[in-house]
């Protein structure tokens, strides 16, 4: 990604700005995923909250529950329901971006298949893919740079208190 990358949701009420490239993005198969966008999985970008412009509209937030009863806010569309982000445990620094909701989401290939024990049987995954039951050692998966940019961003989140 050479220059930020604007998305939306469906109607057009809500637009953004992705203004660097994500960390990490998941390809997720659980059930969970399945049911909030209606689909056999949700390809999510990892990036820093702050990265995520808003540049129209504002998302309503709905909060799921999840089986580790950490909160799952899902900041949606008003009026279309279009899931744009999510943050996983509240955390408020890090976002699950829905990376189909950009205007060009072929730029970014999943790194990782995760939650496989769920995926619909009909779904191949791609040849190699690197694929998880569940999820994964994010140490031992996420490059050197992803994981220099997920500790700055979790130590300024902590730092702001």
């Amino acid at each position: 990604m050479h220059e930020p990358i604007e998305g939306g949701c469906f109607c057009g009420r809500i637009r953004y700005r992705l203004k660097r490239r994500p960390m990490f993005v998941h390809c997720c198969h659980c059930t969970d995923c399945q049911r909030q966008v209606g689909s056999a999985f949700a390809i999510n970008g990892l990036v820093e909250a702050e990265n995520v412009e808003l540049l129209q509209g504002e998302p309503v937030l709905v909060t799921l529950t999840t089986e580790s009863g950490r909160p799952h806010d899902v900041y949606r569309c008003a009026g279309c329901q279009s899931p744009l982000w999510s943050d996983y445990g509240r955390r408020k620094w890090l976002s699950f971006l829905r990376l189909a909701t950009l205007d060009r989401p072929s730029e970014f290939t999943p790194d990782v298949h995760i939650y496989t024990r769920s995926k619909l049987d009909w779904l191949p995954l791609p040849p190699g893919a690197r694929a998880f039951e569940a999820y994964y050692n994010l140490k031992a998966e996420w490059p050197k740079e992803s994981l220099e940019r997920l500790e700055a961003a979790r130590a300024k989140a902590k730092a702001k208190g």
